[in-house]
């Protein structure tokens, strides 16, 4: 490759993209592997090949037909990591659903919104997570539920929802069984889903991915068969995969980073997913490398960093592992080396993206040199465009800073419902602005040097200020509010607020965070609550965010780690 002298790079590649569907893409790998593993789930005592698996897929996507879903409905799942959400991921992509991810963290605000916003036909769920349970929350938003049949439901604040479907064995009022959907479907489903191989279209939206959003309410990324399986397929070929690595896949399934670059990337190798446990525990993770001799292992860095930090880290064994991804949120270089020195991950990697490109742009190669691989995002994915761009969209030179953009099959198709903020997005030229600064060097390497939007980045969730604002304005208490991000040790970036209360009034950190619990993500809520009479500002009246994070690092002794 020729040197730049400006910042754009085009990723040339000799692979051709893929031209197939999910579901005929599935079928040509289980033919081609039918005896190799395809998915294990420890935490289920389950093991699949390639063959069992498209035995589940099918019957499970024909049951969907049988439920009377057309192409193009839309079918959430709200569920942590099982079995039943990696069957509905291909069975919806089978059957040509949109399969619509609910974070396993949502509160009640939250989960009504998604589902009303796309309009769910069907809805997936777990029984409980953690401390939320998932059917009292419907319950509490539906209480038609209680005396509606199963596929019957009429509910007046859910008004699209028609069928609900819970994961597990036990009865529910109202509920359809996972378990019992591959028995529902007649002869005639099963012959309409294997008409639906001619009739789907790569083109056809087959995801919709919520991320935080800017205006106080979450966006719904649409993206296609087309851009998931590329991108999982360009993912894993850096990686150097073929059918005999086995994954580590502790990262959430209702992330691109688990069900892309996980899933799809396992798919196009034919490579072996392995799941240690519904959420991320280091002790779970360190359990499956070993037992099930991993090649792979993906995690946000607070996944490594608690993995290196676990007492017992010294005794399981990783030898097996030389390969990885760590992305999601700022790298820290120190831990990067760790992985490979102590994880003998020698050829781990970083990539770099947004879910709204599908999500990966940017990804250093296994064959780069160590210095590359920890102070960089690495280069433009195949098949996709990166620029770097001043405030008037013009390309830098390289070297300097600006935004960076992202143009391919990798960009969503918009945000669902909302012409307007997929066109401040994505401009007339098809270029998805990121917000994220970055600079590029003369072999296309690129680095994040900071973020245009004030995004805050919390353990490899997304958090937009401004939502958290919106909800705090809420409060009868509040007159206004700031939320801005400060640095932590343990999850990158902790969630802060300044708050200006009414005249007369008084509050309590405690009070406001018992405000956010069970309506906003636990994530979202402020570790930090501070009690201010004014905000620093500008002479022409802009709040200056930057003074109160600078503010409070101080107050706080916090630093600032060293980031790829």
């Amino acid at each position: 490759m020729s040197k730049l002298t400006t910042s754009y790079v085009h990723g040339v590649s000799d692979t051709p993209l893929l031209g197939d569907t999910i579901g005929v893409h599935f079928d040509k790998i289980a033919a081609r592997f039918p005896d190799r593993d395809a998915v294990v789930v420890r935490h289920e005592n389950i093991r699949w090949s390639y063959a069992e698996f498209k035995r589940q897929v099918d019957a499970v996507a024909a049951g969907l037909i049988a439920l009377g879903l057309e192409p193009g409905d839309r079918v959430g799942i709200w569920s942590p990591n099982n079995s039943s959400w990696v069957v509905t991921q291909f069975a919806t992509a089978k059957a040509g659903l949109v399969q619509v991810n609910i974070n396993p963290a949502y509160r009640l605000t939250e989960v009504e919104y998604v589902l009303n916003k796309v309009e769910c036909k069907a809805l997936i769920t777990a029984e409980r997570f953690k401390s939320s349970n998932y059917i009292d929350m419907l319950r509490e938003l539906a209480p038609e539920i209680a005396a509606s049949a199963p596929g019957q439901l009429k509910s007046k604040r859910l008004p699209a929802l028609r069928t609900l479907v819970r994961i597990g064995s036990n009865d529910q009022q109202g509920f359809l069984k996972f378990e019992d959907l591959a028995g529902m479907a007649k002869d005639s489903h099963k012959k309409r889903l294997s008409e639906l191989e001619t009739v789907l279209q790569f083109d056809d939206p087959i995801n919709i991915q919520f991320t935080s959003g800017t205006t106080g309410s979450p966006k719904g990324a649409t993206l296609t068969h087309h851009s998931i399986i590329n991108n999982g397929l360009f993912a894993t070929q850096a990686l150097g995969y073929t059918e005999k690595d086995r994954v580590c896949i502790p990262v959430p399934l209702y992330h691109c980073f688990a069900m892309v670059v996980g899933c799809l990337g396992c798919l196009t190798s034919g490579s072996a997913m392995v799941f240690p446990s519904e959420a991320f525990e280091a002790k779970a993770t360190l359990e499956a490398i070993q037992a099930e001799r991993c090649t792979s292992v993906y995690g946000v860095p607070t996944m490594f960093v608690a993995m290196l930090a676990d007492p017992d880290f010294k005794k399981y064994d990783v030898s097996t592992l030389r390969t990885g991804i760590m992305a999601g949120s700022p790298c820290p270089i120190e831990v990067m080396r760790q992985c490979i020195t102590e994880m003998n991950m020698k050829q781990v990697t970083i990539a770099y993206g947004m879910t709204e490109t599908s999500p990966i742009i940017t990804q250093t190669s296994i064959h780069d040199s160590v210095e590359r691989r920890v102070s960089t995002v690495g280069r433009a994915f195949p098949h996709t465009e990166v620029k770097i761009v001043d405030s008037n969209n013009r390309i830098l030179p390289i070297g300097q800073q600006g935004e960076l953009c992202a143009r391919g099959y990798l960009v969503m198709h918009g945000y669902w419902n909302d012409a307007e903020k997929t066109t401040d997005a994505i401009d007339p030229g098809g270029w998805m602005h990121t917000g994220d600064l970055a600079t590029m060097d003369e072999d296309g390497y690129c680095n994040i040097v900071g973020r245009i939007k004030d995004m805050v980045i919390r353990g490899g969730e997304n958090i937009y200020p401004r939502e958290i604002e919106e909800f705090l304005y809420q409060h009868p208490k509040v007159e206004s509010v700031q939320i801005f991000g400060v640095p932590c040790p343990k999850f990158g970036e902790e969630l802060c607020a300044w708050i200006k209360l009414k005249n007369g009034q008084s509050a309590t950190e405690d009070e406001i965070r018992e405000h956010c619990k069970g309506q906003i993500a636990h994530y979202k809520i402020p570790k930090h609550v501070r009690f201010v009479s004014e905000f620093p500002m500008t002479v022409t009246g802009k709040v200056q965010k930057f003074v109160m994070r600078d503010s409070m690092i101080k107050d706080l002794g916090l630093t600032l780690q060293k980031t790829a």
